[in-house]
């Protein structure tokens, strides 16, 4: 494994915890590790992005080790994945963080939509690769400006061409399939999103970085049956159960794929289906492993990638799982400090799920306030941006119009200030228009 610390950025991760990281990830994807290079580089090497001599020391531990496989931490541009297969030699095999990460994904998706969702990051990671890798050939083909004709066509460029103009037609065609397939699934999570918001089920999404223990915790509070697996992205399609509150009221936890530093962009785009049920979701649950040495940073990472897709504006709360296993008091209390309003639990043990709950109700119900309207059967779109922007408990189709109950953002209630029949902000009742 290889990897690379620039010395004017930093990460998150010092090199050594980023290589640890790696060889987990590594583990995951079935690989064994042998051994590892390390370099601060005030600028990457153009062309192989590690300087000569860590170049010569790698290929001396490869023949050494008689490894098969390299893996670099950092995502290879084209050009440095041929040079460094050029100097290295026929047998061995290059891999980026990016490609290792999209080897595991694939390993993992259970599902179709998890499958075509990998399938389309895989090629669109792969198609500038494979273009750039034909070019050379392209080069010495020489002749003029025919065009090639496909496979088996005749074209004054030469079949080294003719090939990469297959194989980039063949992707591509494969992308617009994909991508219409993942439409499809977007279209359809969203018409379930339209039918969650009618009735007023709010939403609770799990996220946290990679074995942070969602999975367990989705079971330990709705019994499903999950697949739980101490290693890195264990589960990668999302799964939806229902729960209920301690005032009885229910909702939706859904747990969604793990988060790790230097994410993909391509996975990032390609899982834009999946990860829109993060956007959409009332309130995001942020699992930290409080055993992780790199607790914080992993948190941290987590809160970018948030950031990095414009959904850090959803309400939140920390949750600090797997106490269980902190050995030093002063661990807790370390991150205690730095997350106060977090809830410690266990998902494993169980421990401190009720806290949990309670903690979910009272910030899905910290900027709602209970009203009952009296709506004319003229105002369809206020009933409509009811049942998008508030949770409806019931309705109620009467001669003088439709009566709502539920429960309105405070920020909505001037629109409606008109329709009231009873309002209990703060917990107190007002009249303001006769009963039916």
């Amino acid at each position: 494994m290889v990897s690379v610390e620039s010395r004017h950025e930093p990460g998150l991760f010092t090199s050594k915890d980023s290589l640890l990281e790696l060889e987990r990830l590594s583990e995951t994807a079935g690989l064994t590790v042998i051994g590892n290079v390390s370099q601060r580089l005030t600028k990457p090497d153009a062309t192989t992005l590690i300087g000569s001599g860590k170049v010569a020391e790698l290929k001396e531990l490869v023949e050494e080790h008689h490894a098969d496989l390299v893996i670099f931490d950092e995502e290879l541009s084209p050009r440095h994945q041929r040079e460094l297969e050029t100097v290295l030699g026929e047998g061995v095999r290059l891999l980026d963080r990016t490609a290792l990460i999209l080897d595991i994904f694939a390993q993992h998706a259970r599902t179709s939509e998890g499958a075509l969702q990998v399938e389309l990051a895989q090629l669109e990671y792969r198609l500038p690769r494979l273009t750039r890798q034909w070019a050379h050939l392209a080069r010495q083909a020489g002749g003029g400006g025919g065009r090639a004709g496909g496979v088996g066509g005749v074209g004054l460029r030469g079949p080294g061409e003719t090939q990469l103009e297959v194989d980039r037609r063949e992707i591509s065609r494969r992308v617009s399939h994909l991508k219409m397939e993942i439409e499809k699934v977007r279209a359809h999570r969203a018409r379930h999103r339209v039918q969650r918001k009618r009735t007023g089920t709010p939403v609770v999404a799990l996220v946290g970085y990679t074995n942070a223990g969602k999975s367990t915790l989705l079971r330990a509070l709705t019994s499903a049956d999950v697949y739980i697996a101490d290693q890195l992205f264990a589960t990668l399609d999302p799964t939806t159960r229902q729960i209920s509150l301690p005032d009885g009221q229910a909702a939706l936890i859904t747990d969604t794929v793990g988060f790790i530093q230097k994410l993909p962009t391509a996975l990032v785009a390609a899982f834009r289906a999946t990860l829109e049920e993060i956007a959409e979701a009332d309130l995001l649950l942020h699992v930290v492993d409080s055993t992780h040495p790199n607790a914080c940073e992993q948190a941290e990472a987590v809160e970018q990638t948030l950031g990095d897709l414009h959904m850090d504006n959803v309400q939140s709360v920390t949750v600090l799982n797997k106490i269980d296993g902190v050995g030093a008091p002063k661990v807790l209390a370390g991150l205690r400090a730095v997350y106060p309003e977090s809830v410690m639990i266990s998902a494993l043990t169980p421990t401190g799920l009720d806290a949990l709950l309670s903690q979910i109700q009272s910030t899905l119900n910290s900027d709602l306030t209970h009203v009952e309207l009296l709506l004319p059967h003229t105002a369809g779109q206020l009933l409509a941006a009811f049942h998008q922007h508030g949770r409806v408990r019931s309705v109620k189709h009467l001669g003088k119009g439709v009566r709502v109950s539920g429960q309105l953002p405070r920020e909505r209630l001037a629109e409606y200030a008109e329709y009231f029949v009873k309002q209990a902000p703060l917990g107190q009742a007002l009249v303001r228009t006769e009963e039916d």
